[in-house]
């Protein structure tokens, strides 16, 4: 019952939200409002060959886009990570987000929507669908420096390559989703950036879904930087994790 109730709500609030963020979108223009976008994209991962015995290697490439306005930002990214070892295949993981933002720019308390989609080889996962809507609050939000926290409920599908501690292969569930979101920036040449998810669902807290990503960049040139990522990933259900730490370039233009 919880289920269906939480279902329908998250559905409804998740029509309402988008539709008012389309009126919003479609009316800014009127009020001259200044629009930046920024897009960016990294290519990060590792390899280690040794004789004998072969080459293992990871490759991290994600591609990030945003536009932002004085009441709303959209957020969108890819990513693909895909590993090997002489073995067999480790990594095969594709992951998008789309990411709405509304009165952020204006105020520490605001709203917003999201929907993505996942397949992951290395957690079993054929393919996940997420929808939801919630609140967050920015305790800081500047140019060098941000931090914020939210909240909010996600509608999920799910299918696995394997079967769950339920004995399932595919599922429906309605999520809690916490996120710590972060940015600091020194001398415009150090970034830390970090984003982290604690999923559980509201029908067994033994299903929960923990993405932890950190990464740390200096800066080579306005547009070039050095980037190191630590990205750990856990689906309990299936009890299936990975670890990440990859290293490379990343390129970001503002206009």
């Amino acid at each position: 019952m919880l289920y269906l109730i939480m279902t329908k709500i998250v559905k409804r609030v998740l029509m309402i939200v988008i539709y008012l963020c389309m009126i919003q979108l479609t009316g800014f223009a009127q009020f001259n409002d200044t629009v930046s976008h920024y897009i960016s994209f990294s290519g990060t991962g590792n390899l280690n060959r040794t004789t004998p015995g072969g080459t293992t290697y990871l490759l991290n490439n994600a591609v990030k886009f945003q536009i932002d306005k004085k009441k709303i930002s959209l957020n969108s990214m890819a990513s693909h990570i895909y590993g090997k070892n002489p073995a067999a295949k480790t990594n095969d993981d594709l992951l998008a987000i789309m990411n709405l933002d509304v009165l952020k720019g204006i105020q520490k308390f605001y709203y917003w929507a999201l929907t993505s989609f996942e397949k992951s080889y290395s957690l079993k996962v054929d393919s996940r669908f997420q929808a939801g809507v919630g609140v967050g609050y920015s305790f800081v939000n500047k140019d060098n420096a941000n931090l914020e926290v939210s909240d909010g409920f996600l509608y999920e599908t799910s299918n696995l390559a394997v079967t769950d501690k339920l004995g399932r292969t595919s599922y429906r569930t309605v999520r809690n989703s916490l996120r710590l979101k972060y940015r600091f920036i020194i001398k415009e040449i150090f970034r830390f950036d970090g984003l982290h998810f604690y999923q559980p669902s509201l029908s067994d807290g033994d299903d929960y879904i923990l993405k932890l990503n950190t990464s740390f960049s200096v800066k080579l040139y306005k547009w070039l930087s050095f980037t190191t990522g630590f990205n750990y990933n856990r689906q309990n259900i299936t009890s299936t994790e990975n670890l990440l730490i990859t290293y490379g370039l990343s390129l970001e233009k503002y206009f």
